[in-house]
């Protein structure tokens, strides 16, 4: 599996091509998908371009992409679109529209409490487990292990990424037995992804993760970093 993240935190500081508009986000998604990505993960942002988890703001967002495409579509629950953990839970509690699948990070205050709650309104999971952190210790000791969707190893580490990235597989063992999607950020977001592809792990690409190609040219689009994503994953594959 390939998901593309077609925004993340990012605003409008980071170039045309970050989708900020639920219409955009929609076209971002469709252009993604024929590229080959086969799940999406976004974040919903508020007019000004705030991410946010309003019911209002996330069911325009989900409505939209959903009229573009039949894969998937997860959000965020991440503090820096609701920093105050009770008000992050009555946020997704407050839901109209719900999303297929949600990211927890696992290593922020609440972040139980969030996927208890998405368990309950029958979504999915992500567990965000992020190097670094405390997150892979936690979620080993954690009776809602076995009921994620997945796990998202984040490889936070930009500069010795795929150390980083086999220490926090290390962290994590088995998982609980849960699917596993490995990736990075910005200079660890093509190592990582190469990574993946040898380990046989699903992974993810998109604005949200990095700006540039593997070749240091700044990306156009979500869908020329996932066709690019697939060609590096695939090479990766075959390779010893």
């Amino acid at each position: 599996m390939v998901q593309v993240c077609l925004n993340g935190p990012r605003g409008a500081a980071d170039g045309t091509a970050v989708p900020l508009t639920p219409e955009s986000m929609a076209q971002a998604a469709a252009e993604a998908v024929a590229a080959g990505a086969t799940d999406i993960h976004v974040h919903p942002k508020t007019p000004c371009g705030r991410d946010s988890l309003s019911p209002r703001v996330v069911a325009a967002t989900l409505e939209a992409i959903r009229t573009r495409v039949s894969v998937p579509v997860g959000v965020t629950t991440g503090a820096r679109a609701e920093p105050d953990p009770e008000a992050r839970l009555a946020r997704v509690r407050g839901w109209t529209v719900l999303p297929d699948h949600a990211s927890v990070n696992w290593h922020e205050p609440g972040a139980e409490e969030i996927a208890a709650a998405l368990i309950d309104l029958g979504v999915g999971v992500e567990a965000g487990i992020w190097s670094g952190t405390d997150a892979a210790a936690r979620f080993a000791v954690s009776p809602l292990g076995p009921k994620v969707l997945r796990v998202l190893a984040e490889v936070t580490d930009t500069q010795a990424a795929e150390t980083s990235a086999r220490t926090l597989l290390a962290e994590l063992g088995r998982a609980h037995g849960r699917p596993v999607l490995l990736h990075g950020e910005d200079a660890g977001a093509w190592p990582v992804l190469r990574l993946a592809g040898r380990l046989g792990l699903a992974t993810r690409v998109g604005l949200e993760d990095t700006l540039v190609l593997p070749d240091g040219r700044r990306a156009l689009s979500n869908a020329q970093l996932v066709a690019e994503g697939l060609v590096q994953y695939e090479w990766a594959q075959r390779s010893p």
